[in-house]
């Protein structure tokens, strides 16, 4: 799994690309603004930034600061797609990785980025140290957890809960199990604490089309991903 930050105006075509990218175990994040690329580029530290030019939104300057940003945060790899148009006039002096010719085929898009991240040896880490169960991804080398490629904020606790029911899918837990298996065998707290971490969990995690948690009547609870929620 990398971390991609597109810097692109959201529309129909970019939102088909997001979809492709997280298809493939990437997770992605969308700005529309140069200015906000550039503090996620500081403050999120993704593994590659694409760049939709095709849209003539992004002036050359704007990529020559682009270009100046990733080299100063760990090396991150800079992708631009172009038209052919484009291609025929661009300016490659300026420092870009690569770069991609659109309309293309997705496959080759994927390939340009996985070859970007190879160069700089930031490929997907390993798959124990993450966990997919459906649209929901656990890295627990991070400690981030993403629902259908998009960041859901947890605190510690809640991550430690979500972790460990989605480590023992379909087993039911009582609260009494879960507050010593996540809180520890020395906590002193009620079982009520249990449900109140639950209610939050689901509020971060689930909607109308992503259901995990699943409340087992007068016993506890259970981790059971399900399709889409009719």
């Amino acid at each position: 799994m990398a971390k991609i930050l597109l810097l692109a105006k959201e529309d129909e075509e970019q939102r088909g690309l997001l979809a492709e990218l997280r298809r493939g175990d990437h997770v992605c994040a969308l700005k529309e603004g140069v200015e906000e690329a550039l503090t996620a580029l500081e403050q999120d530290s993704p593994d590659l930034l694409l760049v939709a030019a095709t849209q003539g939104r992004y002036a050359p300057r704007d990529l020559k600061e682009l270009v100046q940003a990733c080299g100063g945060n760990s090396r991150i790899p800079l992708l631009v797609l172009l038209t052919q148009d484009q291609l025929e006039r661009y300016d490659f002096s300026i420092g870009l990785d690569d770069f991609q010719v659109t309309p293309c085929r997705p496959y080759e898009l994927a390939a340009r980025v996985q070859q970007a991240l190879w160069r700089v040896g930031k490929m997907p880490r390993e798959d124990q140290e993450v966990l997919r169960c459906g649209d929901l991804l656990i890295d627990t080398s991070r400690y981030e957890v993403y629902v259908a490629g998009r960041p859901a904020e947890l605190t510690f606790k809640e991550y430690e809960l979500l972790r460990f029911l989605a480590t023992n899918q379909d087993k039911v837990f009582t609260r009494e199990m879960l507050l010593n298996r996540v809180w520890g065998y020395d906590y002193f707290g009620g079982a009520r604490t249990v449900d109140v971490h639950i209610r939050r969990l689901r509020s971060k995690i689930e909607d109308k089309d992503h259901l995990f948690i699943e409340t087992v009547r007068n016993v506890g609870y259970r981790f059971r991903p399900s399709s889409p929620a009719g």
